[in-house]
């Protein structure tokens, strides 16, 4: 009898599993509600009566009611990347010469898919089973949303077919205009205030915390790339092809261009066509439609060379001009900001914008009381692109630029050559002080958990700290006695600054803050120096011999280096513990038996990845460019070479060797 109700239980499930995906994916409804329903309610007795065969993943189970009251951060196996924008035909051919150049061929197929509007999520499922759901945040870890996403009836609990098991998917989740629209309705006439705009609404019921409310909304994912690491399928577009068949909802807005004349018909025909979708859109995103290219492509520090979005023209309005105040940033530099009469763009209020610098407001003539005219850049940051000046008031002044730091009255500066006008009152500005004690702990370098901007503010505000040394120096009993801190609060402060201690050198180097020293450089500099003391010891010749280390890189971190309150505070470091140089077992996996070489990576590999042999090369002393020239020592070449690359080697002379040929050199 038992096995007849299981076989019962999985026979529904199954069912309606099949009616929820052509309901929600397919949009072909296949049984009435009331039907649907009937057996929904049916599935949800016979569980409730026979609780040992319970699933997390029926049916039943997609009106939520798990309530989460602390979303877990969790890091991304593979970092979810952000994409380099374009705006023009021209942009993308000059896109398109960069790739071919490094690749090594001339023709190239893309493939071009609507760019989503709405909040990004990684899917990972195991064994053909969703696992679990994580928010894209800063790339590199996100927000654990999985009780939530589980009440999207798009997404698959469980795939049709297991013929790819273990895998991510990446998608974005959006809230279709129909469904925004209603939740809307719903909210006047209760009385409350309307939401926003549709992404904002769908990014904020992931991290709502009862389930159950986000169950209410109706929300949709939109999948558009597979990560995968078997080399299973050859093109991007077979991996969508795969996707949709294993149940995932894939826009049929997708087509593969054999040239950039075709993808920009594709763009022109979206540009118009987009206005008639379902939800919103904000461009097109480009890809090379190879995988064996995309690998070899590669990433830059922030987004993938083998893509690239098409942004389609910013949405502008004109708006009045109340006043420009001026921030101060973490390196001094000056920012002015028009404060502007509210306006709606783009979904969203706007008050502020950007107006970068002096130059620009001169450039535009921008004066207070002018009606300007306010676009995103890029649809992101609201930025001013121009004046009315028929509606310029009569009694109008030219703007005067600021003179003095609206911080600490020091009188600005501004080097020749440099936009920005910068307040050099490095040490004793407080807006720089506790600026370069946020970046000190942001999480791309010391990752201070239980530490945000605001606690810096009222450390510093209360005296206890006047640069991110003294982090090391604090107790619990000097937070506890401030304003909003707990016990609880102080120990999770002064445990995570304890933790920082084990952040690698080339992660401390780049909370530091010198100036040109972003992460990329920061790890070039640390490989190459290996210590903080040789870094600082190093001459402005011998910094710009490192690869990729320009003269004014250069001169930043000499200057940095003979500043006495610089020494100090990076002795103090040291005496506290923090990681000043590459830890012995790193140092142990590297070698000088490369040095002097230069090699070009080009193909598939089987022994390595890309990026493991990229590694390998750098850990050994060499260095990997992306073009062939006659600087270049060797090519390690494996399947699916660009043939011009091969061609361009053999007739350079440079010598062509195979990943196993790589082996026996560092071995050796």
């Amino acid at each position: 009898m038992a096995t007849t109700i299981e076989q019962q239980i999985i026979e529904l499930r199954t069912e309606l599993r099949t009616h929820n995906y052509n309901y929600y994916v397919l949009d072909n409804a296949t049984i009435s509600d009331y039907d649907f329903d009937l057996k929904l309610k049916e599935l949800e007795k016979l569980e409730i009566e026979n609780p040992q065969f319970f699933d997390a993943n029926s049916p039943t189970q997609r009106v939520g009611g798990e309530v989460t009251k602390n979303f877990n951060t969790v890091t991304h196996k593979n970092r979810m990347y952000s994409l380099d924008n374009s705006y023009s035909k021209e942009d993308l051919e000059d896109w398109e010469k960069r790739i071919q150049k490094i690749v090594g061929v001339e023709k190239l197929e893309y493939t071009c898919e609507l760019k989503y509007d709405g909040a990004s999520i990684n899917l990972t499922y195991e064994n053909g089973v969703l696992q679990s759901a994580v928010t894209r945040g800063d790339g590199f870890q996100g927000d654990e949303v999985t009780a939530n996403i589980k009440t999207i009836k798009s997404i698959p609990l469980v795939l049709k077919n297991k013929e790819l098991e273990n895998f991510e998917i990446r998608g974005e989740i959006i809230l279709p205009l129909d469904g925004f629209n209603k939740m809307n309705e719903e909210r006047i006439e209760a009385g409350e205030d309307a939401y926003r705009n549709p992404r904002n609404t769908a990014s904020g019921s992931l991290k709502l915390q009862d389930s159950a409310e986000v169950a209410k909304r109706p929300l949709d994912c939109l999948l558009y790339h597979i990560v995968e690491p078997s080399n299973k399928f050859k093109t991007h577009f077979n991996t969508l092809e795969k996707a949709r068949d294993l149940g995932f909802k894939v826009p049929k807005a997708i087509e593969q261009c054999k040239s950039i004349d075709e993808v920009f018909t594709f763009i022109k025909h979206w540009d118009v066509e987009r206005h008639n979708l379902p939800y919103e859109t904000d461009g097109i995103v480009v890809k090379v439609n190879s995988l064996a290219y995309q690998d070899e492509l590669g990433f830059t520090s922030k987004a993938p060379r083998w893509a690239i979005a098409y942004k389609f023209k910013a949405e502008q309005e004109a708006t009045i001009l109340n006043e420009i105040t001026y921030q101060v940033g973490r390196t001094g530099a000056i920012t002015p900001v028009a404060n502007l009469e509210p306006v709606q763009l783009a979904g969203t209020t706007v008050k502020r914008a950007s107006l970068h610098n002096a130059d620009q407001i001169e450039k535009l003539d921008i004066r207070v009381g002018d009606t300007v005219y306010v676009e995103k850049g890029g649809e992101i940051i609201p930025k001013i692109v121009g004046v009315n000046l028929e509606e310029r008031p009569s009694n109008s002044e030219p703007t005067i630029y600021c003179t003095h730091c609206p911080e600490c009255g020091t009188k600005l500066v501004r080097k020749e050559g440099d936009a920005k006008h910068y307040c050099p009152n490095e040490y004793g500005c407080p807006t720089q002080i506790t600026a370069r004690i946020q970046h000190f702990i942001s999480r791309k370098a010391m990752n201070i958990d239980g530490l945000g901007a605001e606690s810096v503010e009222l450390l510093f505000k209360e005296g206890l700290i006047q640069n991110y040394a003294d982090l090391y120096e604090l107790n619990v009993d000097q937070i506890v006695p401030l304003e909003r801190m707990a016990e609880k609060s102080a120990k999770n402060m002064v445990e995570g600054i304890e933790k920082s201690k084990e952040i690698p050198f080339e992660k401390v180097l780049f909370a530091l803050g010198i100036r040109f020293v972003g992460e990329t450089v920061a790890k070039k500099l640390a490989k190459h120096f290996k210590s903080i003391t040789n870094l600082m010891n190093a001459t402005e010749e011998e910094l710009i011999a490192v690869d990729e280390i320009g003269d004014r890189i250069a001169e930043s971190v000499v200057e940095f280096s003979q500043n006495l309150i610089n020494i100090q505070l990076v002795d103090r470091l040291a005496s506290y513990g923090v990681q000043l140089e590459i830890s012995e077992d790193e140092l142990a996996n590297n070698s000088t038996i490369l040095t002097g070489k230069i090699f070009v990576v080009s193909g598939v590999f089987t022994i390595f990845n890309r990026n493991e042999l990229k590694k390998s090369i750098e850990d050994n002393g060499g260095k990997v460019a992306s073009s062939i020239s006659k600087k270049t020592t060797f090519v390690i070449a494996g399947d699916n070479m660009g043939p011009s690359k091969r061609t361009k080697a053999e007739t350079l002379d440079v010598e062509i060797i195979t990943e196993s040929d790589y082996l026996k050199l560092i071995e050796n």
